[in-house]
């Protein structure tokens, strides 16, 4: 199971979670992992959405199935 790093640009959409299905899938840089406990396969992401040019538009702590994300290394 991929886990992304600080750093990473990643692809959230319905494979990570019902929330960001269709239209409302997102890019997102990571800038640290909460380490919560959470569900087997779960994690917490802190990061910033990004906008149509890669502009941070909001930071956001969001939940996920680390599965479903596709992760881009920028590192």
């Amino acid at each position: 199971m991929p886990i992304p790093r600080p750093g990473d640009l990643v692809r959230v959409a319905a494979a990570a979670s019902v929330q960001f299905a269709g239209e409302r899938a997102i890019w997102f840089r990571v800038i640290k992992l909460p380490g919560w406990d959470t569900y087997h396969g779960r994690i917490w992401l802190d990061g910033y959405e990004l906008g149509e040019k890669w502009e941070a538009i909001e930071r956001r702590t969001i939940f996920v199935q680390a599965v479903g994300l596709r992760i881009v290394k920028t590192k």
